[in-house]
């Protein structure tokens, strides 16, 4: 199975509530808990029923490792969680930054476009044309 679970999508809404309940090793009431609690909140059908991600079922097994493995209560669960997706988003972000960089140091010079400003220095618009000449004021 091993082989079939990297296949597939992990942020997909695949797993009724009871299939995700038995994947992680709980009792659905602990979703249905977890869920009003905003700790792991899967997507909806049409009729209202949960479908869980792996992406869900991994974090569903983080939070009860964290409360019943490390005693940290589920108010201090949350936070770590919330932290945890402030630190992906900000690697998300230093990663689309990394690679402006490189673009910007591949380019040549001419592609270059500085523009000073009252407070310092900033980096304009990446161009890929021929900079056009400024007309002194």
């Amino acid at each position: 199975m091993a082989g079939m679970v990297e296949l597939l999508d992990r942020d997909a809404p695949l797993f009724p509530i009871s299939t995700a309940a038995q994947l992680a090793g709980m009792h659905p009431q602990t979703l249905r808990a977890y869920d009003r609690l905003g700790l792991v909140v899967p997507t909806r059908t049409r009729g209202r029923g949960r479908r869980y991600t792996l992406h869900d079922i991994a974090r569903l097994r983080l939070v009860q490792y964290l409360s019943q493995d490390e005693g940290i209560n589920l108010n201090g669960v949350r936070r770590i969680l919330e932290l945890e997706a402030q630190l992906e988003s900000m690697r998300q972000k230093i990663d689309e930054l990394v690679a402006e960089i490189r673009l910007l140091h591949a380019a040549p010079p001419s592609a270059r476009l500085f523009t000073a400003a009252a407070d310092g220095v900033h980096l304009g618009a990446f161009r890929r044309s021929t900079p056009r000449a400024i007309a002194p004021r």
